[in-house]
């Protein structure tokens, strides 16, 4: 017992140090992407933010198709595996990047990085099904917030290193600092050995074996929820920040209101998950779907950009506890030997918010009004709150 608890500690601790580094990794291109693609050739300011667009997109895309493939494989050959995989991948995709000669190369590598990677994912698969059941929560929590701090630091690096090293080094320390990741990995993690018989019953079940769908799939709808609630703003903010203040402090406020939800997050995911080992995923959830959808509600009528940026760290700290949440319940609600194959299901069901949420956010604010963003997402977060009581029906 007491080596299974060293085990789980040590592995916690390498996958949250390798999904911040991958994660960042993945979006500290964010400030400089349309420099970088101007360096590449692309003349137009509009092909520019075309070809950025395209190519920062392509990532999450690659990743969303090939995230239940790699939960799949997990549960055949041992999730260790798919760890080492993504973390030699992504270092080699990072280091290339930095050596592309045209856009098209550029967008390749970015597509080569989605579908090699996926560590993150992979690392929830690990931390759920090798962390001791009444510690789940808090240890899926940490991750998440480190996955989170990975979102926030990303952009604020990508802006700091290139003005000092340049573009192209900055992928290659980005690439450098990955494949440490995947040296920590290879040695350092410890994964509970698969039997012949698990690898054979992985590959003979299916979600026809899942003794009750009903939170499974409650859980897939709640992360693409978590997504898009954090996402639906990302069209409008600015020019929703723009009717508040004065034209100079547009896009400082802006993105401060863009890093207070992720901020809020960070701080409150790991209390929120050892909360729910304590009274239940089920309930925390619930009320974290419902205090969403009350705090969304007056920021469509704020009248000052300091309001919204503390209503969108509130709304951080509310949403926080989800991803832990979620992932627990879909861990105890399916058999051991395909619980990477749904996990990669609910990956690939967050990155569908992630693209649904601005989608959305963009049409309603364009066509109907920017306050009706906050109201139309408050609303899908209270029915997400009333599906989820209903598929919990019982259960603790």
């Amino acid at each position: 017992m007491e080596q299974e608890e060293k085990y789980w500690r040590r592995n916690l601790a390498v996958c949250l140090v390798g999904s911040f580094t991958t994660i960042v990794a993945m979006t500290l291109l964010l400030p400089f992407l349309p420099l970088y693609v101007g360096e590449l050739g692309v003349g137009d300011p509009a092909a520019v933010a075309e070809w950025a667009g395209v190519a920062y997109a392509g990532t999450f895309f690659a990743a969303a198709l090939v995230a239940p493939l790699w939960g799949r494989l997990a549960d055949r050959y041992g999730i260790k595996l798919m760890l080492v995989r993504a973390s030699l991948g992504m270092a080699i995709a990072q280091s290339l990047m930095g050596m592309a000669h045209n856009v098209f190369e550029l967008v390749g590598l970015r597509l080569f990085a989605g579908f090699a990677g996926g560590y993150a994912s992979g690392s929830t698969i690990l931390v759920a099904t090798q962390t001791p059941k009444r510690r789940s929560g808090w240890a899926l929590g940490m991750l998440a917030s480190g996955i989170m701090a990975g979102n926030l630091v990303g952009p604020l690096i990508g802006g700091a290193l290139p003005p000092l090293i340049g573009i192209r080094a900055t992928f290659w320390i980005a690439g450098g600092v990955i494949f440490l990741t995947f040296l920590g990995t290879t040695f350092l993690i410890k994964e509970e050995k698969r039997t012949t018989l698990t690898k054979k019953t992985s590959a003979d079940l299916g979600w026809s074996q899942i003794p009750d769908r009903r939170p499974v799939i409650a859980m897939l709808a709640t992360g693409t929820l978590l997504m898009f609630a954090n996402m639906s703003i990302e069209p409008i903010i600015t020019i929703y920040v723009g009717q508040l203040v004065e034209p100079v402090r547009v896009t400082m406020v802006a993105g401060l209101a863009m890093s207070a939800a992720a901020l809020g997050s960070i701080l409150s995911a790991s209390r929120l998950g050892k909360l729910a080992d304590r009274v239940g995923h089920w309930q925390v959830i619930i009320g974290a779907l419902v205090v969403s959808a009350l705090l969304l509600i007056p920021q469509a009528f704020v009248t000052a950009g300091w309001q919204l940026v503390a209503l969108r760290f509130l709304l951080g700290l509310a949403l926080g506890g989800l991803m832990p949440c979620v992932t627990s319940i879909i861990r105890h609600s399916v058999p051991d030997a395909i619980v990477g194959r749904v996990l990669g299901f609910a990956t690939s069901s967050q990155f569908a918010g992630q693209v649904a949420g601005p989608l959305m956010g963009g049409f309603v604010g364009g066509h109907i009004g920017m306050r009706a963003v906050f109201l139309a997402t408050a609303m899908l977060m209270a029915l997400g709150a009333v599906y989820a009581r209903i598929a919990r029906g019982d259960r603790a």
